[in-house]
């Protein structure tokens, strides 16, 4: 039985889905145009630093890949992503399993226009992650335990690039 005296003890493992959302006071489209140009996240994330596309792509399509670099506190480090769906208002996409990244998660934003502006919702869930792993990065990153307010802080940087 837990006390008042008794201290929450943080997860140890790393937060295995979310979803956020926040309603901003911009246009749906000009939002959109920042979500799907990969190439920008760097100016909104609080932890992806940047990404470029890979290969021929230049543009979010289906199959198109490009290669996220992160930053956490002195922690970097690079993944290679592949857009899964680009419909308008809606962007999906995987991390790649490595060898030296076995892990995948699955990332999606969505965009809805609302009375006073648009709703952004971002969620993202592992797909595929050994157990030992999530345990590893939650040592490794512990902002990784629970990234709630991080990416609703995301999403209000994001909204506010988008304002015409």
């Amino acid at each position: 039985m837990r006390t008042n005296t008794d201290a929450v003890k943080p997860p140890r493992r790393i937060q295995m889905e979310n979803c956020v959302a926040v309603t901003v006071d911009a246009g749906i489209d000009e939002v959109w145009n920042v979500v799907r140009d990969v190439t920008r996240v760097g100016e909104w994330s609080h932890e992806c630093v940047g990404a470029a596309w890979l290969g021929d792509a230049t543009s979010a399509v289906p199959g198109a890949r490009f290669r996220g670099r992160n930053r956490a506190g002195i922690i970097r480090w690079g993944r290679v992503c592949e857009i899964l769906s680009a419909e308008p208002h809606e962007l999906v996409w995987r991390t790649v399993p490595t060898v030296l990244y076995p892990d995948s998660s699955e990332w999606r934003i969505t965009l809805d226009e609302v009375d006073d502006g648009t709703r952004i919702s971002q969620r993202f869930r592992v797909l595929r992650a050994p157990k030992v792993l999530g345990v590893i990065y939650a040592m490794l990153i512990p902002t990784h335990r629970d990234r709630t307010a991080a990416l609703m802080d995301d999403l209000r940087r994001l909204g506010t690039m988008g304002k015409s």
